[in-house]
């Protein structure tokens, strides 16, 4: 698994991680059941502190992306991601909630928007083939 980590951004390190994480699962990179590096061997593997990288194991811990086995280790959920309930929809649409309104602040349609979703969208989307 590749992570890279942008130490110049605004973004929390443990935010990136979780993403990429999540992306790597949205993409199909990471399957359920397979195993993640131990929190040591991920902070050494990209240079940072284990407890951020512990902090991003218990978040995606915490929304059931991955289980923390004694034994096992850290793998990503052998039952996949649970599907979207409604409280998870009530959050997406509190995060939607300001991106959409800065995005029409800035004079960008609903076209726009919608192209833009669809495109990130279609980029978690596997090939066939592949």
């Amino acid at each position: 698994m590749f992570i890279e980590i942008n130490f110049e951004s605004n973004k929390p390190i443990y935010t990136q991680l979780v993403e990429q994480i999540i992306a790597g699962i949205a993409k199909g990179d990471l399957q359920a059941g397979e195993r993640l590096p131990s929190v040591r061997n991920m902070a050494e593997d990209i240079g940072i502190n284990m407890h951020t990288v512990n902090k991003a194991y218990q978040e995606l811990r915490d929304r059931s992306f991955i289980l923390i086995h004694r034994q096992r280790g850290v793998v990503i959920n052998p039952q996949g991601v649970p599907k979207a309930d409604e409280k998870y929809i009530s959050i997406l649409s509190e995060q939607f909630h300001p991106l959409i309104a800065e995005s029409i602040c800035r004079h960008l349609s609903k076209d726009k928007i919608q192209k833009i979703v669809t495109k990130i969208y279609e980029s978690y989307q596997t090939k066939e083939g592949e």
